[in-house]
């Protein structure tokens, strides 16, 4: 039995408890057929194809979506450096994995009990309710959303449908990151008053190039999805293959439409760390600003040493272009949390000392300020090519077994991407603002809640 898309929200059936695609009772007690959670991918770009190639052996892959049927070929056939990752999907899934170039039509054809989605971020919202609306659970890479708005409704459709969701934001499930966090928050440092993170650039408001022939296998149209439509260009979408003047294009990672660039990517992982390690995951600062009195050369010493093969240089100077300017936050209890040039990682001083936090690692001044941690086991586990995601992956699986939250539910997500989406919009106003983390709106300031959500094009609108 499968509620309607309308009906489920409508009524407010919490499917989690009872009905799915699966009877959930057959399949923690492993009387199905198989007792593998069926799992559909959306997005089998360079992310999607780790996944794959990490989910662990009690799920399987029976479905496959990209608007790209090339990338999908590639996924199937995997050679070059994927080779290696997917050599057991292509063996042993891949011969007997449907293909699709809509999610749409995926989620209404196949017979699933989950979805990984790792979509172009402009998809990752529509998507992922879908999926919901579908009775599925749901792995949804970081960042949840584009804009605040969307990523709230997402997160009252979570709670809605009952069902299990897990981002992306892997360090949750790294013991050592979460030993570090704990220890901030537990008092390890004593009263924290800073934190610094990299001044992550934001993305390209302007995206205007000339019209190229679409190539054959792709769905333009479904790649544009909520955005405004325009000419196909492969610099619009095309991500991580090919280069221009040194920089590893990054594709629909660079534009405003779709993504919010590095501070929403690589960004969403730091500032993970930061809600985490400062007791905020479900609040957020206060007061945002610019940071003024950065210098040009501080500014272009930072793009040449971390960012030149990333992003691209600014036209005009550092100064000037909005994605680059520096910004201050202030959380409610006086914790100041600053985007700098310069820095490495997300860095926290406290009364006792610092503490440096990055992926699976940390360093504190004074060096013995923890005498002991996570055992060399655990952080080896994590070794290997793509970011190695298989154990949060397995805290996935494990929760739609029990029911239980996940170790990065949506409401962490959409707690820590709206940090990151706070910065980007600062920036674009180049103005303080007076943020509320309870009603997720600005006080006093309708420009600046405008912002908070942007129009969808006709056919995918937010589902309802």
């Amino acid at each position: 039995m499968r509620f309607s898309r309308r009906k489920m929200i409508a009524g407010g059936v919490a499917v989690g408890a009872g009905l799915t695609a699966r009877d959930w009772t057959s399949l923690s007690r492993g009387e199905s057929p198989s007792n593998r959670i069926r799992v559909g991918v959306i997005g089998t770009g360079v992310r999607g194809k780790y996944l794959i190639g990490n989910l662990p052996a009690s799920a399987q892959v029976t479905a496959i979506c990209d608007c790209a049927t090339s990338r999908m070929a590639k996924t199937l056939d995997p050679n070059k450096e994927f080779a290696e990752v997917l050599a057991d999907f292509r063996d042993r899934q891949a011969p007997r994995c449907n293909n699709y170039q809509d999610y749409r039509r995926l989620l209404d054809t196949e017979k699933l009990d989950a979805v990984i989605i790792a979509t172009p971020d402009h998809h990752h919202v529509q998507a992922a309710m879908l999926a919901l609306q579908a009775g599925l659970d749901v792995y949804l890479e970081k960042p949840i959303s584009v804009t605040i708005r969307e990523g709230r409704l997402l997160a009252e459709m979570v709670k809605a449908t009952g069902r299990v969701l897990q981002v992306g934001s892997q360090q949750r499930t790294m013991e050592v990151n979460r030993f570090a966090c704990e220890f901030i928050r537990d008092g390890g440092l004593g009263k924290v008053t800073r934190v610094d993170c990299p001044n992550y650039p934001g993305p390209i408001s302007r995206s205007d190039y000339p019209a190229e022939a679409i190539p054959g296998g792709l769905n333009w149209d479904l790649f544009v999805g909520p955005t405004p439509m325009r000419p196909h260009n492969r610099k619009l979408w095309v991500k991580d293959e090919f280069e221009v003047n040194e920089l590893l294009w990054r594709g629909w990672d660079l534009f405003r439409d779709y993504s919010g660039h590095l501070m929403t990517n690589w960004g969403a992982h730091n500032i993970d760390m930061v809600q985490y390690a400062l007791g905020m995951d479900g609040s957020g600062p206060v007061k945002i600003a610019p940071l003024g009195g950065i210098s040009e050369t501080a500014l272009e010493k930072d793009w040449k040493k971390k960012w030149r093969k990333k992003t691209p240089h600014p036209t005009g100077s550092f100064s000037d272009a909005s994605r680059f300017r520096p910004v201050t936050m202030t959380y409610v209890d006086g914790t100041v949390l600053n985007f700098l040039p310069e820095v490495g990682t997300a860095t926290f001083y406290g009364e006792r000392g610092t503490m440096e936090i990055s992926r699976n690692k940390f360093v504190t001044d004074p060096v013995d300020l923890v005498t002991s941690g996570p055992d060399a086991e655990l952080i080896a586990k994590w070794d290997g090519g793509g970011h190695v995601a298989r154990p949060h992956l397995q805290n996935w699986l494990d929760c739609i077994r029990s029911r239980k939250t996940p170790n990065a539910s949506i409401e962490i997500g959409q707690r820590s991407v709206t940090v990151c989406h706070l910065a980007n919009l600062v920036r674009e106003l180049n103005r303080p603002l007076i943020w509320n983390p309870v009603k997720e709106q600005f006080e006093n300031d309708d420009e600046a809640n405008v912002a908070l959500d942007r129009p969808r094009r006709k056919g995918f609108e937010i589902p309802t």
